[in-house]
């Protein structure tokens, strides 16, 4: 009888795909406060979802109902599209910018705290 699986049934896969989660949110949170502070009852994250895509995601409580914004920046060779509420457009040249910037910061700050982790 197998009881030990039945009571842990995880596997390094499983072990693995959770650490892997457990990393993308601390990078959408370190991601959220690019911008400075977050205001109380807000939400916000800003993270890299795959190779070309970039999520800002951002929820809040207005007049008691929930309310939220999620923005997918696609990025393409021949430019980078954003989504939002099921429409597309191309970022003008100083959202393109704007974007960049983000992701530099965003880079630069996660870095930071992966080499602050490995020193610990």
């Amino acid at each position: 009888m197998k009881l030990l699986p039945k009571i842990s049934p995880r596997n390094d896969d499983q072990r693995q795909t959770e650490l892997v989660q457990q990393l993308k949110r601390k990078e959408a949170k370190i991601g959220g406060q690019l911008f400075g502070p977050i205001p109380k009852g807000h939400r916000r994250e800003f993270f890299c979802l795959d190779a070309r895509t970039w999520v800002w995601h951002e929820e809040w409580l207005q007049d008691g109902q929930r309310q939220s914004v999620t923005t997918h920046y696609n990025v393409r060779p021949e430019g980078i599209l954003k989504q939002q509420g099921g429409h597309y457009r191309r970022l003008t040249e100083q959202e393109a910018y704007n974007l960049y910037r983000a992701v530099t910061l965003y880079r630069q700050r996660t870095h930071a705290e992966y080499q602050r982790m490995l020193a610990a």
